[in-house]
Formats: structure tokens, sequence, C-alpha cells
């Protein structure tokens, strides 16, 4: 096996993110023969001893690839661990798999959103999701406190200023409205921190509810399939991993 950089052998083998691996890097948690790594740094885990955290890591202890579909329940962050002490989505996992396994989100939700939610220990295709080139359609299910104008929705869904940069054409689509409240599917293939609640507030409402019911074909509500209830997660099946892994390889934007 040829070297490779230390953050993308640690992805690989599930040990962590790619990202989350250069963060242990810079803490200096990760040593090779005994010298601790810097960014940058190449190993061949073949013949070089990684360790992380004082374990040593084989290549015989990579551990299978997972893959999973999480229903992010609302008060429960993203994210594998919080300096706020907050419940996070691996306290929703069996220990078999939230210790040890290398699973970690693919992006996030908000804290007071709920939804559909990815996590894998594929650090590489974690990657892929999560750059900007590749353009995963999420479908959301949004309660606004007030009537939004359709010249509101028509300017949403050709694309807004947010923070200097235009977003995406977007899919918005009326689902019920009155004085009170407005339902919508808004269909992003973007994912912008907290996206929508931003585009509503500058329009002069606030979000009531969001939550995200499909990433790509991958859905919550499954046809001729028992919902997956808040809190409780399921295995993608074989099809649903093909559709991220062909979706990643594409060359066409989507």
């Amino acid at each position: 096996m040829t070297e490779e950089r230390v953050q993308k052998i640690l992805s690989q083998w599930g040990i962590a993110s790619r990202r989350k691996a250069e963060t242990l890097i810079l803490a200096g948690r990760v040593k090779v023969n005994g010298h601790q790594v810097q960014l940058g740094d190449k190993v061949d885990p073949h013949r070089d001893r990684l360790e992380v955290d004082g374990k040593f890591i084989k290549p015989d202890q990579k551990p299978e690839s997972l893959y999973l579909l999480l229903h992010k329940p609302l008060g429960v962050v993203s994210t594998c661990d919080d300096p706020q002490n907050r419940p996070t989505v691996l306290d929703l996992l069996p220990k078999n798999l939230a210790q040890g396994m290398g699973v970690h989100p693919v992006g996030r939700l908000d804290f007071n959103s709920t939804g559909a939610l990815l996590l894998t220990n594929d650090g590489e295709l974690t990657l892929k999701l999560t750059h900007p080139r590749y353009h995963l359609p999420k479908i959301y299910e949004v309660v606004v406190d007030g009537n939004i104008s359709e010249t509101s929705l028509q300017q949403w869904r050709a694309g807004v200023m947010l923070i200097g940069k235009k977003t995406l054409p977007a899919q918005v689509k009326v689902i019920s409205r009155n004085h009170q409240q407005t339902c919508l599917q808004v269909i992003l293939t973007e994912g912008r921190n907290r996206q929508i609640r931003r585009i509503v507030e500058q329009f002069g409402f606030h979000v009531l509810r969001l939550h995200r019911s499909a990433i790509g074909s991958i859905t919550l509500n499954p046809p001729h399939e028992s919902s997956l209830p808040s809190g409780h997660y399921r295995f993608l099946n074989a099809s649903e991993i093909s559709f991220l892994k062909d979706h990643t390889h594409s060359d066409r934007p989507y």
C-alpha cells in the first residue's frame, strides 16, 4: 500500500470523519512511530505504527462500513459530542454502534429541527456528500408564523441573497395557509447554515417547525413500509447506499 495522508487513513478506517481527524491531529492526539503527527503527514499503515489517543490502529481492525438513517428529535445536537452536555445523535444509538465504530453524522440538523439525518463511518463518503459540488436534494416541511406572500415565495424559488451570496434555486410549494400560519414543502440542493430559517427571517417571519422528511430518495416514510419513529434509526438498504455512492461518483452536478 502506498502512503496516504493520516487524516485520509483515519477517515477510511472509520476512526473519524476527515474533518474530525484533522481536529484530532491538531490536538496532538495522533502519533506515527511515536512521533506526533502534523497535518499533511503521510503514513503506510502496513509498515508504520499509527496510534490515536495511545491506542494502536491496525489495518485488520478496520470496522465494517455502516450506513444509517436517524429520525432526529427536538433537543438533540447533530454532533458526536457537545461541550454543553446536551444529548447528541450518538446517544440515540446502541453502544455497539456509537462507540468504537467511527459513526458520525453527515451534515447537521439544527437543535430545534427534526427529521432525516444520515450517519456513517465511511469518512470518504461523508466528505463527498458534504462537498458543495454534490447537490443532493433534501425535502423539508416548514411551518411559518404568518401568511408569506406569493411574491416572496417566488423570490425564494429563484434564489435570494444570503450573507453576501445568492442561494441556489429552490422548490417551494404551499401545502396550506391562513392568516396565522403557512405550511410549505421546500426542496433544497444546498445546505448552508440555518438556510431556511434565515431566508424566512429575511421575509419578516419565523419558522415554527422545521422537519426534514427525505434526503434524495432516502425517506423517513418509505412506500409500503412503516414510518421511522422519532428517535429511532434504521440501516440503509443496498439500493439506498448505491444511490449515495452513485450520486457522489457522478461528474454531473445535480
